[in-house]
This record gives structure tokens, C-alpha cells and sequence, in this order.
């Protein structure tokens, strides 16, 4: 079994229902995740604003923020392998990457904002 960490973007909350607006990409982020948990696939969550030295101690992420910068978060680390970011997995990449390990190279997705995924006055 695959050791797999969801480094995230700084939250005000991780199921993403909080402030005045919904991120919806925060909320199938929340379902995959317990659908993994369910399956018995463990996942790791390091939010910045909880954990910041979660972030400097893992090399792929450390890196990948230093290149890149914040606005790559989310990303997905697998065995020490970063293998995504931009963008949270799917059910099926998770299943994958737990079943085969990190044996896919890092890959970007846009999301719409990358700013503060809460939303409304309460935001972060």
C-alpha cells in the first residue's frame, strides 16, 4: 500500500462548505477522500494554515512551491513522488497510485481560482 499526501492550498475549512459560497471542488475533494477512507486507502491532508512545516519537510512539495509557487496547490504526493497538482485526484487515480504507487509523472490541472477556496466574507 501507497503512502499518499494531499498537500492543500490554505483553507478556512476542508469540507469546503464555509463562508457564503461552496467550492465544489472542495466538496468532491471530501467525497473521494471518505471513499478512499472506506476502501481502506489511507490519505494524509496538510493544510499550510495547520501544518505550515508539513509543507518545507517533504522535498517534492518544498520544491514544486518553490518553482512554482502556492497557486500549484493542491498537489498529491505518492511515496515521496510528487504525481499531480494543480487540481485534487479522482477516486481513480487514488486507486491507481495505492494499488501501482508513484509511477506517473507530475501533471497540472488549471483550477478556476486559486486564491481562497471558501469564498465569501469569512474567507481564509
Amino acid at each position: 500500500m501507497s503512502r499518499i499526501h494531499i498537500y492543500d492550498p490554505s483553507l478556512c475549512c476542508s469540507s469546503g462548505v464555509c463562508g457564503e459560497e461552496v467550492d465544489p471542488a472542495l466538496v468532491d475533494a471530501r467525497a473521494m477522500i471518505a471513499a478512499a477512507q472506506e476502501e481502506g486507502i489511507e490519505i494524509t491532508r496538510h493544510n499550510p494554515s495547520t501544518a505550515p512545516l508539513d509543507f518545507a519537510q517533504e522535498p517534492a512539495i518544498a520544491k514544486l512551491l518553490e518553482t512554482k509557487g502556492t497557486q500549484a496547490l493542491p498537489a498529491v504526493v505518492v511515496d515521496g513522488t510528487l504525481v499531480q497538482y494543480g487540481s485534487y485526484p479522482t477516486i481513480s487515480q487514488v486507486r491507481a497510485w495505492n494499488r501501482d504507487g508513484a509511477d506517473a509523472n507530475a501533471t497540472e490541472t488549471p483550477a478556476a481560482s486559486r486564491q481562497c477556496r471558501c469564498g465569501g466574507a469569512s474567507c481564509c
